[in-house]
């Protein structure tokens, strides 16, 4: 129950001539519009600045406008605290230290915009990322700018995966690497630069082969949250899934085709697998024509097209999604993937499977 409830400063209103009021801002998500025939709505949303209790604002309320019962002003304030626009003001300490809540005063800000809970804070959702461990496979382009952007929002552990050196032509998007990292392993190199930018958290690496579905269910095993940041070999990816079917971990994956950025996340248990959609595409493909590719380009090795735009775009979405995992904030949708196509600077549908496939080999429905 709110004590003392406030409008987010975030979120705080605008009224539009005289019956239109504006809560939440530009954003979509968060913002909401209000019609106030007879100015009471505004009434309320002025008294709603954390300097009375609910039983205060009720009083006043009710001696402004009689015709308006004290069950419907407690009434509008519960809805206004479910819509996420309202937090208490005696809202309890976080347990951070001073120099703590000055570093991510700025995140708790965001948090709290973004957050459409019920009272919750952004210090809760801070605290969620100081207790949480994350796993990162892969450090090219896209577990680079993950790995940094979760070190930097405050994630407490996180465990580094790559069997690789840096090479010069990693320079131009791997983002945690040198000129005088080159010939240096990746995971050394990593951690190092990691723990430059914080130094409270937890960071470890390990440079190792990631070779089937147990490597991956062990790692799986000992963090909230897995990140596979690497594309080979081929079936890593159905690897992470299986792997994460067994431990009941979420996850999230990340990657490029040239400019088309995709991130999938998922939650086992609630909805159709990662493995389910590439099954119904393999389906699909069976029925049509046969396909005849361009024989100049069979077997022809080409580099990976991509630069620190593309690889930082799908890391920082990828570590978005990590963000959301742990903390709920914003609540994305899991089990599904999303897309984002930098030709256009607009998000772009990608296939994904609307419900667990029959023909799914890995999350057991096919058995």
């Amino acid at each position: 129950m709110v004590r003392r409830p406030r409008i987010k400063f975030s979120h705080r209103p605008v009224r539009y001539g005289e019956y239109h009021v504006r809560i939440g801002g530009i954003v979509p998500g968060v913002r909401g519009d209000l019609v106030d025939r007879d100015g009471w709505v505004w009434a309320l949303l002025e008294l709603l600045d954390g300097s009375r209790t609910v039983d205060s604002v009720t009083e006043t309320m009710t001696k402004s406008f009689p015709r308006w019962p004290a069950g419907m002003v407690r009434a509008a304030i519960d809805d206004l605290v479910l819509a996420g626009h309202v937090e208490d003001a005696d809202e309890t300490a976080s347990g951070l230290d001073e120099v703590t809540e000055e570093r991510y005063s700025r995140s708790e800000a965001l948090f709290g915009w973004m957050d459409r809970s019920p009272l919750r804070t952004g210090r809760e959702a801070q605290v969620s990322l100081r207790q949480a461990g994350v796993v990162v496979i892969g450090l090219g382009g896209v577990g680079c700018t993950a790995a940094l952007a979760l070190v930097l929002s405050g994630v407490g552990r996180l465990h580094c995966v790559d069997r690789d050196v840096v090479e010069v032509s990693n320079l131009n998007r791997q983002v945690l690497y040198t000129e005088a990292d080159v010939g240096r392993t990746k995971v050394a190199a990593a951690v190092s630069r990691l723990r430059s930018h914080n130094s409270a958290a937890d960071i470890t690496g390990a440079q190792a082969d990631v070779d089937g579905p147990s490597s991956l269910r062990a790692l799986a095993t000992d963090f909230d949250v897995v990140l596979l940041a690497a594309d080979t070999p081929r079936e890593i990816r159905s690897w992470t899934n299986r792997a994460c079917l067994e431990t009941g971990s979420p996850w999230v994956y990340a990657g490029y085709h040239g400019p088309l950025i995709t991130v999938g996340l998922h939650r086992p248990g609630e909805g159709p697998c990662a493995d389910c959609e590439p099954a119904e595409q393999r389906a699909r493909l069976a029925s049509l024509p046969e396909r005849t590719e361009w024989s100049p380009g069979i077997d022809k090795v080409v580099p990976q097209a991509a630069n620190a735009v593309s690889a930082g775009c799908a890391g920082t979405l990828a570590a978005q999604a990590v963000i959301s995992l742990i903390t709920g904030v914003p609540a994305l949708p899991a089990n599904r993937r999303f897309g984002f196509n930098l030709m256009t600077m607009e998000s772009v549908p990608v296939p994904a499977a609307a419900q667990p496939s029959p023909l799914c080999p890995s999350c057991g429905l096919a058995r």
